[in-house]
Protein backbone atom coordinates (compact mmCIF):
# COMPACT_ATOMS: atom_id res chain seq x y z
CA UNK A 1 0.00 0.00 0.00
CA UNK A 2 1.28 3.45 -0.86
CA UNK A 3 2.07 5.75 2.05
CA UNK A 4 -0.22 8.63 1.12
CA UNK A 5 -2.42 7.62 -1.80
CA UNK A 6 -3.93 4.18 -1.20
CA UNK A 7 -6.04 2.85 -4.05
CA UNK A 8 -9.64 1.78 -3.55
CA UNK A 9 -8.58 -1.84 -4.03
CA UNK A 10 -5.93 -1.47 -1.33
CA UNK A 11 -8.37 0.07 1.12
CA UNK A 12 -10.89 -2.67 0.35
CA UNK A 13 -8.36 -5.40 1.03
CA UNK A 14 -7.26 -3.72 4.24
CA UNK A 15 -10.81 -3.21 5.51
CA UNK A 16 -11.66 -6.87 4.94
CA UNK A 17 -8.62 -8.17 6.83
CA UNK A 18 -9.73 -10.66 9.53
CA UNK A 19 -10.66 -8.49 12.48
CA UNK A 20 -8.08 -9.77 14.96
CA UNK A 21 -5.28 -9.41 12.43
CA UNK A 22 -6.55 -5.94 11.51
CA UNK A 23 -6.60 -4.79 15.15
CA UNK A 24 -3.14 -6.24 15.75
CA UNK A 25 -1.74 -4.36 12.77
CA UNK A 26 -3.51 -1.14 13.71
CA UNK A 27 -2.22 -1.38 17.28
CA UNK A 28 1.33 -1.58 15.96
CA UNK A 29 0.84 1.44 13.72
CA UNK A 30 -0.70 3.33 16.63
CA UNK A 31 2.26 2.62 18.90
CA UNK A 32 4.74 3.60 16.22
CA UNK A 33 3.27 7.10 15.99
CA UNK A 34 1.60 7.82 19.33
CA UNK A 35 1.80 7.14 23.04
CA UNK A 36 -0.86 4.44 23.27
CA UNK A 37 -1.53 5.16 26.94
CA UNK A 38 -2.61 8.74 26.26
CA UNK A 39 -6.02 9.80 24.99
CA UNK A 40 -6.94 13.36 24.11
CA UNK A 41 -10.04 14.59 25.91
CA UNK A 42 -12.22 17.04 23.97
CA UNK A 43 -15.46 18.78 24.88
CA UNK A 44 -18.07 19.76 22.30
CA UNK A 45 -20.57 22.51 23.06
CA UNK A 46 -23.57 23.45 20.94
CA UNK A 47 -23.33 27.23 20.72
CA UNK A 48 -26.43 27.52 18.49
CA UNK A 49 -28.98 24.71 18.57
CA UNK A 50 -31.77 23.61 16.24
CA UNK A 51 -33.54 25.29 13.36
CA UNK A 52 -31.10 24.13 10.71
CA UNK A 53 -32.51 24.33 7.15
CA UNK A 54 -30.67 21.22 5.94
CA UNK A 55 -32.11 17.70 5.71
CA UNK A 56 -29.30 15.51 7.09
CA UNK A 57 -31.19 12.30 7.86
CA UNK A 58 -29.34 11.64 11.10
CA UNK A 59 -29.62 15.10 12.64
CA UNK A 60 -32.21 16.05 15.28
CA UNK A 61 -31.37 19.74 14.73
CA UNK A 62 -32.94 19.88 11.26
CA UNK A 63 -35.94 22.23 11.38
CA UNK A 64 -38.02 19.92 9.17
CA UNK A 65 -37.94 17.02 11.67
CA UNK A 66 -40.15 16.76 14.74
CA UNK A 67 -37.67 15.96 17.50
CA UNK A 68 -37.34 16.97 21.13
CA UNK A 69 -34.56 19.45 20.39
CA UNK A 70 -35.35 22.96 21.56
CA UNK A 71 -34.12 25.78 19.36
CA UNK A 72 -31.54 27.99 21.01
CA UNK A 73 -29.98 31.11 19.55
CA UNK A 74 -26.27 31.79 19.52
CA UNK A 75 -24.92 31.80 23.06
CA UNK A 76 -23.20 34.76 24.67
CA UNK A 77 -19.42 34.76 24.63
CA UNK A 78 -19.10 34.73 28.42
CA UNK A 79 -21.40 31.72 28.74
CA UNK A 80 -19.32 29.80 26.21
CA UNK A 81 -16.07 30.73 27.95
CA UNK A 82 -17.49 29.60 31.30
CA UNK A 83 -18.18 26.21 29.70
CA UNK A 84 -14.64 26.19 28.30
CA UNK A 85 -13.17 26.85 31.74
CA UNK A 86 -15.15 23.95 33.17
CA UNK A 87 -14.00 21.71 30.32
CA UNK A 88 -10.39 22.62 31.09
CA UNK A 89 -10.93 21.94 34.80
CA UNK A 90 -12.34 18.51 33.87
CA UNK A 91 -9.17 17.66 31.92
CA UNK A 92 -10.05 18.63 28.36
CA UNK A 93 -7.35 20.12 26.16
CA UNK A 94 -9.58 20.85 23.14
CA UNK A 95 -12.83 22.81 23.20
CA UNK A 96 -15.10 22.43 20.19
CA UNK A 97 -17.98 24.78 19.34
CA UNK A 98 -20.78 23.67 17.04
CA UNK A 99 -23.53 25.77 15.48
CA UNK A 100 -26.54 24.40 13.59
CA UNK A 101 -25.99 26.50 10.51
CA UNK A 102 -25.93 25.47 6.86
CA UNK A 103 -23.18 27.99 6.26
CA UNK A 104 -21.47 30.84 8.03
CA UNK A 105 -22.83 34.32 7.31
CA UNK A 106 -20.69 37.44 7.46
CA UNK A 107 -22.56 39.17 10.26
CA UNK A 108 -22.44 40.01 13.95
CA UNK A 109 -23.00 36.37 14.91
CA UNK A 110 -19.83 35.32 13.10
CA UNK A 111 -18.02 38.18 14.83
CA UNK A 112 -19.24 36.74 18.13
CA UNK A 113 -17.90 33.31 17.22
CA UNK A 114 -14.53 34.88 16.45
CA UNK A 115 -14.59 36.39 19.96
CA UNK A 116 -15.35 32.92 21.35
CA UNK A 117 -12.33 31.52 19.52
CA UNK A 118 -10.08 34.24 20.92
CA UNK A 119 -11.41 33.60 24.41
CA UNK A 120 -10.89 29.84 24.23
CA UNK A 121 -7.32 30.37 23.04
CA UNK A 122 -6.72 32.78 25.95
CA UNK A 123 -7.58 29.85 28.26
CA UNK A 124 -4.74 27.87 26.64
CA UNK A 125 -7.13 25.36 25.11
CA UNK A 126 -7.13 24.14 21.53
CA UNK A 127 -10.07 25.74 19.74
CA UNK A 128 -12.19 23.86 17.19
CA UNK A 129 -15.36 24.91 15.39
CA UNK A 130 -17.99 23.17 13.29
CA UNK A 131 -20.30 25.77 11.76
CA UNK A 132 -21.22 24.39 8.35
CA UNK A 133 -19.83 25.63 5.06
CA UNK A 134 -17.28 28.45 5.10
CA UNK A 135 -15.69 30.61 2.43
CA UNK A 136 -11.96 31.08 1.99
CA UNK A 137 -12.20 34.55 3.58
CA UNK A 138 -14.14 33.25 6.58
CA UNK A 139 -11.62 30.48 7.11
CA UNK A 140 -8.84 33.06 7.06
CA UNK A 141 -10.63 35.20 9.65
CA UNK A 142 -11.00 32.18 11.94
CA UNK A 143 -7.31 31.38 11.51
CA UNK A 144 -6.41 34.95 12.45
CA UNK A 145 -8.60 34.63 15.56
CA UNK A 146 -6.53 31.61 16.58
CA UNK A 147 -8.66 28.65 15.49
CA UNK A 148 -6.70 25.41 15.65
CA UNK A 149 -9.08 23.03 13.89
CA UNK A 150 -12.28 22.99 11.87
CA UNK A 151 -14.61 20.00 11.76
CA UNK A 152 -16.52 19.27 8.57
CA UNK A 153 -17.35 15.60 8.09
CA UNK A 154 -17.82 13.82 4.78
CA UNK A 155 -20.27 11.54 6.64
CA UNK A 156 -20.12 8.60 4.20
CA UNK A 157 -19.04 7.66 0.70
CA UNK A 158 -19.93 9.93 -2.20
CA UNK A 159 -22.10 7.11 -3.62
CA UNK A 160 -24.22 6.87 -0.46
CA UNK A 161 -24.20 10.56 0.44
CA UNK A 162 -27.31 11.70 -1.43
CA UNK A 163 -29.40 9.05 0.33
CA UNK A 164 -28.76 10.93 3.57
CA UNK A 165 -28.50 14.59 2.51
CA UNK A 166 -29.92 16.53 -0.44
CA UNK A 167 -29.38 20.13 0.67
CA UNK A 168 -25.59 20.11 0.40
CA UNK A 169 -23.42 18.19 -2.07
CA UNK A 170 -20.32 16.14 -1.47
CA UNK A 171 -18.41 18.70 -3.51
CA UNK A 172 -19.68 21.45 -1.20
CA UNK A 173 -18.11 19.61 1.71
CA UNK A 174 -14.83 19.12 -0.12
CA UNK A 175 -14.78 22.81 -0.99
CA UNK A 176 -15.09 23.81 2.66
CA UNK A 177 -12.29 21.40 3.58
CA UNK A 178 -10.14 23.04 0.89
CA UNK A 179 -10.83 26.51 2.28
CA UNK A 180 -9.95 25.37 5.80
CA UNK A 181 -6.74 23.70 4.66
CA UNK A 182 -5.66 26.68 2.55
CA UNK A 183 -6.11 28.96 5.57
CA UNK A 184 -3.67 26.84 7.56
CA UNK A 185 -6.28 25.43 9.93
CA UNK A 186 -6.06 21.80 11.00
CA UNK A 187 -8.72 19.61 9.34
CA UNK A 188 -11.05 17.43 11.41
CA UNK A 189 -13.03 15.17 9.07
CA UNK A 190 -14.60 11.75 9.46
CA UNK A 191 -17.96 10.06 9.17
CA UNK A 192 -20.83 8.09 10.65
CA UNK A 193 -21.20 4.33 10.82
CA UNK A 194 -24.64 2.73 11.00
CA UNK A 195 -26.82 4.86 8.68
CA UNK A 196 -27.74 1.89 6.48
CA UNK A 197 -24.60 2.11 4.38
CA UNK A 198 -22.74 -0.95 3.08
CA UNK A 199 -19.17 -2.00 3.75
CA UNK A 200 -18.34 -0.57 0.33
CA UNK A 201 -19.65 2.81 1.48
CA UNK A 202 -17.49 2.71 4.60
CA UNK A 203 -14.53 1.78 2.44
CA UNK A 204 -15.38 4.65 0.09
CA UNK A 205 -15.40 7.11 2.98
CA UNK A 206 -12.04 5.92 4.32
CA UNK A 207 -10.56 5.97 0.82
CA UNK A 208 -11.82 9.54 0.31
CA UNK A 209 -10.35 10.71 3.63
CA UNK A 210 -6.96 9.14 2.99
CA UNK A 211 -6.88 10.64 -0.50
CA UNK A 212 -7.63 14.25 0.39
CA UNK A 213 -4.81 16.56 -0.78
CA UNK A 214 -3.53 16.22 2.78
CA UNK A 215 -5.06 13.60 5.12
CA UNK A 216 -7.03 15.05 8.04
CA UNK A 217 -5.12 15.60 11.27
CA UNK A 218 -8.25 14.46 13.10
CA UNK A 219 -10.63 11.68 12.04
CA UNK A 220 -13.82 11.32 14.11
CA UNK A 221 -15.54 7.94 13.77
CA UNK A 222 -19.16 8.25 14.91
CA UNK A 223 -21.71 5.54 15.59
CA UNK A 224 -25.17 6.67 14.54
CA UNK A 225 -27.32 7.79 17.45
CA UNK A 226 -30.79 7.08 16.09
CA UNK A 227 -33.05 9.93 17.23
CA UNK A 228 -36.85 9.71 17.24
CA UNK A 229 -38.31 11.99 14.61
CA UNK A 230 -35.42 11.76 12.17
CA UNK A 231 -35.52 9.60 9.01
CA UNK A 232 -32.91 7.27 10.53
CA UNK A 233 -34.79 6.76 13.80
CA UNK A 234 -35.42 3.07 13.07
CA UNK A 235 -31.84 2.16 12.20
CA UNK A 236 -30.52 -0.65 14.41
CA UNK A 237 -27.60 -0.03 16.74
CA UNK A 238 -24.33 -0.43 14.89
CA UNK A 239 -22.29 -3.49 15.83
CA UNK A 240 -19.17 -2.67 17.82
CA UNK A 241 -17.06 -4.75 15.41
CA UNK A 242 -18.07 -2.37 12.62
CA UNK A 243 -16.81 0.55 14.68
CA UNK A 244 -13.59 -1.28 15.51
CA UNK A 245 -13.02 -2.20 11.87
CA UNK A 246 -13.53 1.42 10.76
CA UNK A 247 -11.22 2.75 13.49
CA UNK A 248 -8.49 0.22 12.79
CA UNK A 249 -8.60 0.89 9.05
CA UNK A 250 -8.50 4.65 9.64
CA UNK A 251 -5.53 4.24 11.96
CA UNK A 252 -3.52 2.29 9.39
CA UNK A 253 -4.44 4.60 6.50
CA UNK A 254 -3.79 7.81 8.47
CA UNK A 255 -1.17 6.81 11.05
CA UNK A 256 -0.42 10.29 12.41
CA UNK A 257 -4.03 11.41 12.78
CA UNK A 258 -5.95 11.68 16.01
CA UNK A 259 -8.65 9.05 15.51
CA UNK A 260 -11.61 10.14 17.59
CA UNK A 261 -14.08 7.71 19.13
CA UNK A 262 -16.99 10.11 18.89
CA UNK A 263 -20.79 9.83 18.96
CA UNK A 264 -22.37 6.62 20.20
CA UNK A 265 -20.08 5.91 23.15
CA UNK A 266 -23.02 6.12 25.55
CA UNK A 267 -24.23 2.72 24.32
CA UNK A 268 -20.78 1.07 24.36
CA UNK A 269 -19.49 -0.92 27.30
CA UNK A 270 -16.10 -0.22 28.81
CA UNK A 271 -14.68 -3.36 27.20
CA UNK A 272 -16.02 -2.33 23.78
CA UNK A 273 -14.41 1.09 24.13
CA UNK A 274 -11.18 -0.60 25.21
CA UNK A 275 -11.14 -2.53 21.94
CA UNK A 276 -11.57 0.75 20.06
CA UNK A 277 -8.55 2.20 21.89
CA UNK A 278 -6.58 -0.96 21.11
CA UNK A 279 -7.54 -0.54 17.44
CA UNK A 280 -6.07 2.94 17.36
CA UNK A 281 -8.58 5.44 18.75
CA UNK A 282 -6.76 8.04 20.80
CA UNK A 283 -9.31 10.76 21.44
CA UNK A 284 -12.78 11.01 22.96
CA UNK A 285 -15.40 13.67 23.54
CA UNK A 286 -16.16 14.04 27.24
CA UNK A 287 -19.18 15.55 28.96
CA UNK A 288 -22.77 14.40 29.23
CA UNK A 289 -23.83 15.68 25.79
CA UNK A 290 -22.49 15.80 22.22
CA UNK A 291 -24.37 18.77 20.77
CA UNK A 292 -27.84 17.30 21.45
CA UNK A 293 -27.20 13.57 21.92
CA UNK A 294 -26.22 11.86 25.19
CA UNK A 295 -22.61 11.04 26.05
CA UNK A 296 -20.90 9.34 29.03
CA UNK A 297 -20.36 11.58 32.04
CA UNK A 298 -16.90 12.78 33.04
CA UNK A 299 -16.76 10.59 36.17
CA UNK A 300 -17.55 7.47 34.15
CA UNK A 301 -14.75 8.27 31.71
CA UNK A 302 -12.31 8.92 34.56
CA UNK A 303 -13.12 5.49 35.99
CA UNK A 304 -12.64 3.87 32.58
CA UNK A 305 -9.29 5.60 32.12
CA UNK A 306 -8.16 4.33 35.53
CA UNK A 307 -9.27 0.78 34.75
CA UNK A 308 -7.50 0.77 31.38
CA UNK A 309 -4.34 2.56 32.52
CA UNK A 310 -5.03 5.51 30.22
CA UNK A 311 -4.21 9.13 30.94
CA UNK A 312 -5.51 12.31 29.31
CA UNK A 313 -3.13 13.68 26.71
CA UNK A 314 -1.59 16.81 28.23
CA UNK A 315 -1.91 20.17 26.52
CA UNK A 316 1.00 20.72 24.18
CA UNK A 317 1.72 23.17 21.38
CA UNK A 318 -1.46 24.40 19.73
CA UNK A 319 -0.33 23.16 16.33
CA UNK A 320 0.54 19.64 17.51
CA UNK A 321 -1.59 18.07 14.79
CA UNK A 322 0.02 20.14 12.06
CA UNK A 323 3.44 19.16 13.40
CA UNK A 324 2.46 15.49 13.32
CA UNK A 325 1.22 15.77 9.76
CA UNK A 326 4.50 17.22 8.57
CA UNK A 327 6.65 14.40 10.01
Amino acid sequence: MTATRPTLAEVTALYHTPILDLVYRAAGVHRAHHNASQVQVCVLLSIKTGGCPEDCGYCPQAARYDTNVENQGLLDVEHVLACARKAKDDGATRFCMGAAWREVKDNSQFDRVLDMIRGVKALELEACCTLGMVTAEQAQRMKEAGLDAYNHNLDSSEAFYDRIISTRTYQDRLQTLSHVRDAGISVCCGGIVGMGETDDDRIGLLHALANLPEPPESVPINALVAVEGTPLASQPKVQVWDMIRAIATARILMPRAMVRLSAGRISMSESEQALCFLAGANSIFAGDKLLTTPNPEVDRDAEMFANLGLTPLPAQVADREAAQASV
